[in-house]
Order: structure tokens, then C-alpha cells, then sequence
């Protein structure tokens, strides 16, 4: 029996009983009442969807075997939780589901959780294959499912294949159907959370129209007057990719409304490590403030030393100011730390930037031909790519970039490129600026 699962389970302590000599510990078992395990309070929770990883049923040739659903559950669920984009239950807390028949309206009542992993796990020799869904607790809809196989082995030593696979997989789908519902519900009835995950895919395909979007949607969270800094960071590098992306008509505008929404959001959260990055972001991108941004990123980092973006965004800077060394160390941590991110196309991109930096051209192209299959509208990933190819030599194919590059941004010009760039007073800044214009672009 599960407390508050199965039923209310009051601890009465040592108690006499009639014709037993040692007192008994004795306990008050009442009907289960609305109390959720996870207690519903004003949290990132409202703008991120919950997750919840049942431990996976074990079928097979031996009753030990059955260690392998807990195993996988707690390999995904960590996995998972390097996801900033998800909240997800802790398995001691999922754990009380394991064994029995999923029922969706338990999970969501005691869990608060928007969505269920489940599944089965059937033991064939020295293989196990797992069956897995993801289901909607409030609808019942299957949002996923699939099948793999991995060999036992594996699985208790730590291989993780099949665990990132599955995590990609549920990670994209939880999107794909936020992003569905934002598109098919007026925004005033949509949760909060399902505008955010709208919002921050719909920013990241950097297509006009979808950014344009996605700012409204941000927008709409942020007018429902909750305490949401979470909300207000993302807004705040919508503003800064919206400049990088060279579609800002006021750049001042956009770094003082980013600083703006930064300063909010640090105002009710000093400590919150997303809003810290994005701050440094606008000084360094937009406002050029070496010594600031350097200041938020370092107290980012000490805040939270596995926050990935901060350490991409750290290893930026330091691209920037000709600090080839340290720029590879950070952005190369940063991929190692998110490896399933959603947006890893903009890892790459600037992990390529700090291996052109250090001179490691080769590594810089490997990165950002990853980043343009995955998103091929990043313009500052043409530039790098660009110059990679033409530093190894390969100069016609550094042209055809280059012209993909205008073609994306028809107004961009050196000079403007000079104009923007943090490092344009450093010397990779001003290799950039002259291979974009051996290879093309306007002076």
C-alpha cells in the first residue's frame, strides 16, 4: 500500500492492544483524498510541462531480470531532467505507479504531471525490448510510441544509446504537440506552459513570420501577470536573435528592452542562471559590455556550473576577444552538457565560432555543416561556415556560402557585419570581415 495512493495512512505510533503484551505500531488507513504528492504552487511548472516516468513492467525468463524497468526509468528520467524545457517527477515519486495498470486520472491528480511514460520491457536472452509510449494524462492521447531493442548488458553498464533515443523522441514529440495546440487554440485559453514551449520552438526556426509569432506569444504569457522570469529571459533573447538575425529596424530598442525584461526577471529571481546568461548575452551581442557580460556569465555559471547556455554563451565571449582556448573548453562543455537539446543547431553554430577562433577550422566546418543540417536559416552559422572554407582552402565552396548567406539577408554587408560584431576591434573580428569579402560579400 502507497501512502496518499492507495488511501490517507496516519502514523498512530506504539499503541497497546488488548491481550498483547508489547505495544504494536500501529497506523489510521483512510480513504485517499485530492492530496498530490507534488503540491501545485507558482513555479516554473506553470510554464513548463510535467513529465512523469513510470518505471517500465519487466516480462521475461527470470524474476531478477525485473531490475531492468527501474533501471531504464531512472536512466531516462536523468536524462530528462538536463532538459530545461521539461519538469520531471523524481522517481521515488513515480515509482508508486510501478506494477500497476496506468490509470491517467491517478497520475495526473497525484503527480500534476501533463504527460506519462510508460511501458513493458520483454527479456529474450541477453536482449530486452522495450515497448514505450507517451500519453496526454488529461486527453488520453498517445503523443509517441516506439520499440527498441538493446542488449542487457548494456543497460546495466550505463550504455545510454537506447536512452537517448527514447529522450530525443519524447522530447520532440512534447514540443510537436504544444506547438500544435498553440497553433490550434486561441492564445487566452491555452496553458502557460504550452505557449512557452510554442514560443521557444517557433524562435529557434528563425522564419519571420514563426519569430513574429513566437514574441506574440511570450507576450501573452507575460499579460497574465504571474511571476514568470522564465518568460521574460526567453523574451529577452528573442530581442537579441532578432538583431543577430539582422531584422531589428532599432537595436538600442531591442537592447533596452531585453535589459529591461533581464532586470525583471533577476529582480524576482537574483539567482535564476537562465536570466543571468541572457543578460550577459545582451551586453556582449548587443551593448558591448566586455566586463558586465563577462561578471553574469561567471555568476551564472557559479549559480549553476551545468548550465549549458551560460557556458555556450561564456565560450562566445570569449571567441569574441581572441580567447581561442577558453572559448573551445566552454562551448565544448556546453555540447557535452545538452546533449539532446532541443536547439542544439545553435550549440554547434557557436561552438563552430569558438574552434574558428582557435584556429581549428576543420572541427569549425564539422560544426556548422551539423548546425545548417539541422537549421538552415542561422545566418551567423553561413558566416563561420564560410570562413572554414575558406581557411582550408576550399574557395569556391566558401563563394557558394557566402551567397546562401545573402541570400538569407540580402542587406548584409561587411561593414555591417563590422558594426554588430562584439570582436570586431579584435583580430578575429577582422579575419572574419575579409574573408566574407574575398568570398563575396559587399564591402
Amino acid at each position: 500500500m502507497t501512502p496518499h495512493l492507495d488511501a490517507d495512512v496516519e502514523d498512530l505510533g506504539e499503541c497497546y492492544l488488548k491481550n498483547i503484551e508489547a505495544p504494536v505500531r500501529a497506523f489510521r488507513i483512510g480513504p485517499p483524498g485530492p492530496h498530490p504528492i507534488v503540491q501545485s504552487h507558482w513555479s516554473l511548472g506553470e510554464l513548463r510541462p510535467t513529465l512523469a516516468v513510470i518505471p517500465f513492467a519487466v516480462r521475461g525468463e527470470a524474476a531478477e531480470q525485473g531490475i531492468l524497468g527501474e533501471v531504464l526509468a531512472d536512466e531516462i528520467i536523468r536524462a530528462l531532467c538536463r532538459m530545461q524545457e521539461l519538469n520531471v517527477i523524481s522517481r521515488l515519486s513515480t515509482t508508486a505507479f510501478a506494477g500497476r495498470r496506468l490509470n491517467l486520472d491517478e497520475v495526473r491528480l497525484h503527480l500534476h504531471a501533463n504527460y506519462a511514460v510508460s511501458g513493458v520491457c520483454s527479456v529474450t536472452g541477453d536482449s530486452v525490448c522495450l515497448d514505450a509510449e507517451l500519453v496526454e494524462t488529461k486527453t488520453g492521447q498517445i503523443v509517441w510510441e516506439n520499440r527498441l531493442t538493446e542488449r542487457i548488458i548494456g543497460i546495466l553498464e550505463g550504455d545510454q544509446e537506447i536512452v537517448s533515443h527514447v529522450v530525443a523522441e519524447i522530447c520532440n514529440a512534447i514540443m510537436a504537440r504544444e506547438l500544435l495546440r498553440t497553433r490550434s487554440q486561441p492564445l487566452p485559453t491555452l496553458e502557460s506552459y504550452a505557449l512557452l514551449m510554442g514560443a521557444i520552438t517557433l524562435m529557434h526556426r528563425l522564419r519571420l513570420r514563426d519569430f513574429s509569432d513566437a514574441r506574440t506569444m511570450l507576450e501573452a504569457i507575460l499579460e497574465r501577470g504571474s511571476y514568470q522570469p522564465l518568460a521574460q529571459a526567453w523574451l529577452a533573447k528573442w530581442h537579441v536573435l532578432r538583431v543577430q538575425q539582422g531584422w531589428s529596424d532599432d537595436v538600442m530598442d531591442d537592447a533596452h528592452r531585453a535589459l529591461n525584461l533581464t532586470k525583471r526577471a533577476l529582480d524576482s529571481d537574483p539567482e535564476f542562471s537562465l536570466a543571468l546568461a541572457v543578460d550577459g548575452f545582451v551586453h556582449m551581442n548587443l551593448l558591448r559590455h566586455f566586463d558586465i557580460a563577462r561578471e553574469r556569465y561567471n555568476l551564472a555559471i557559479h549559480t549553476n556550473p551545468s548550465d549549458a547556455l551560460a557556458l555556450l554563451l561564456r565560450g562566445m565571449m570569449h571567441a569574441f576577444c581572441d580567447e581561442g582556448e577558453q572559448a573551445v573548453r566552454d562551448t565544448e562543455l556546453a555540447l557535452m552538457l545538452s546533449p539532446l537539446d532541443l536547439h542544439r543547431f545553435f550549440y554547434d553554430s557557436l561552438a563552430a565560432s569558438a574552434n574558428l577562433t582557435a584556429g581549428n577550422y576543420a572541427r569549425a566546418l564539422e560544426l556548422a555543416n551539423r548546425s545548417l543540417r539541422a537549421n538552415r536559416m542561422h545566418t551567423s552559422t553561413w558566416r563561420v561556415l564560410t570562413v572554414a572554407q575558406w581557411q582550408l582552402g576550399m574557395h569556391e565552396e566558401a563563394r557558394e556560402s557566402a551567397r546562401e548567406l545573402l541570400r538569407l539577408e540580402p542587406a548584409f554587408t561587411v561593414g555591417g557585419y563590422l558594426d554588430r560584431t562584439p570582436g570586431a576591434a579584435f583580430s578575429i573580428g577582422k579575419l572574419i570581415a575579409d574573408v566574407l569579402l574575398k568570398a563575396g560579400v559587399p564591402q
